[in-house]
């Protein structure tokens, strides 16, 4: 088994507020991945919440990894669930969990063992998984983009019906996540990506996701990220190349299993 990971602030003024790790258990079989993308807040916005957004993504991506392996009675959306309650009450009685900026991130969870690998992904990061013959098959929540294609995305549209969802302090919230299992011989690698790490594809179009988990077998994922760093600084002011920052937090995750 092969598993590489990076990760790199957008502005290194400011703190990174993506989230990434992976767990072997003790018992040797099997593992989990989690990938987190914090929700950035406005500059001049509040979010009613004391701690912040790498706090949020911390505190969540630790109970999300340590219920991904602990409890693998425990399905992908259960153990988001009870992360994302656990890290609620963390903060519950401090903050305004209410707010609609309350600290929140997109998820990407995969966990495998001997039989299959599941999948869970919530929002806009990104799981692919490649198979023994090298097709390549990008999971995906597509919600923001289908609400980008019919105009602008409000911060209305967020956590509400026909809208997009990302994990905050609602555990309900998990119902809305994309779910799945594949057989463990039918996987290869398994690759999480950011948005930030994504633009690879999706924004800057260096190359399709199959030259992408490539790249990431090749080269691994902080060349990636370094590609990225590349692309934005070629073009510093979006002008180009559209997208909502000019440099993003950036987080990529590797696994050949």
């Amino acid at each position: 088994m092969r598993i590489e990971l990076a990760t790199l602030a957008g502005d290194p003024r400011h703190p990174n507020e993506d989230f990434t790790s992976v767990a072997l258990p003790a018992s040797g079989r099997g593992g989990a991945l989690v990938l987190l993308d914090g929700v950035t807040p406005p500059p001049s916005g509040t979010t009613g919440c004391t701690h912040g957004v790498p706090w949020f993504t911390a505190r969540l991506g630790g109970a999300l990894l340590e219920l991904s392996v602990s409890a693998p009675e425990m399905t992908l959306r259960q153990c988001l669930a009870e992360a994302v309650a656990r890290t609620a009450e963390a903060h519950r009685d401090t903050c305004d969990l209410r707010h609609r900026r309350t600290p929140q991130a997109t998820v990407v969870l995969a966990r495998w063992d001997d039989e299959r690998v599941e999948h869970l992904v919530l929002s806009d990061s990104v799981l692919l998984i490649e198979t023994p013959d090298g097709a390549v098959t990008p999971v995906l929540d597509d919600r923001i983009a289908r609400l980008a294609a019919r105009g602008p995305v409000t911060d209305d549209q967020r956590n509400a019906e026909g809208g997009f969802f990302t994990a905050a302090a609602d555990p309900s919230v998990a119902d809305r996540a994309v779910v799945g299992a594949t057989p463990r011989t039918g996987v290869r690698a398994l690759a999480a990506l950011s948005d930030g790490a994504a633009r690879w594809v999706e924004v800057f179009r260096e190359g399709d996701w199959p030259a992408c988990v490539s790249l990431l077998s090749k080269e691994g994922p902080q060349s990636l990220i370094d590609r990225v760093r590349a692309a934005e600084s070629a073009d510093p002011e979006g002008r180009r190349f559209r997208r909502g920052k000019p440099f993003d937090d950036a987080a990529a995750v590797y696994a050949e299993l």
